[in-house]
């Protein structure tokens, strides 16, 4: 999976912050206090990530209503676990992750595993 380019990435950043279901005239007006962007260049994005999967519509009179079908966190984690599958060594990318993370995030990474072993547990 590649990564959202910047478009794709400030539209999906737009709905996420949302928390609920935006128009394409929504998400743009949302957009143009730092831009410059074309209702018709938003709809097309917007589509191609409706059409990529990323995206869930439901219509609305004659407009669409779209909402995310991941959250953020969920897309952060499919780009790390891609990124280790193509690097060819996955352990070694991981470890080289983890040596990385700041304390704060190992903190986190400790909380989560034990977490997920505590569910495993109870399975």
């Amino acid at each position: 999976m590649r990564g959202f380019g910047e478009l794709e990435a400030a539209i999906m950043s737009v709905l996420w912050d949302r928390a609920e279901p935006a128009t394409v005239r929504e998400v743009l007006e949302d957009l143009r206090p730092g831009r410059d962007l074309a209702y018709n260049t938003v709809l097309t994005v917007v589509d191609i990530l409706y059409k990529k999967g990323w995206l869930e519509r439901s219509r609305e009179g004659r407009a669409f209503r779209y909402t995310p079908n991941a959250s953020r966190s969920d897309y952060g984690a499919r780009l790390m676990r891609d990124a280790m599958s193509e690097s060819g060594d996955p352990v070694g990318s991981l470890a080289g992750f983890v040596q990385r993370l700041s304390v704060e995030e190992s903190a986190a990474l400790r909380a989560a595993l034990e977490a997920f072993a505590g569910d495993e547990e109870r399975s």
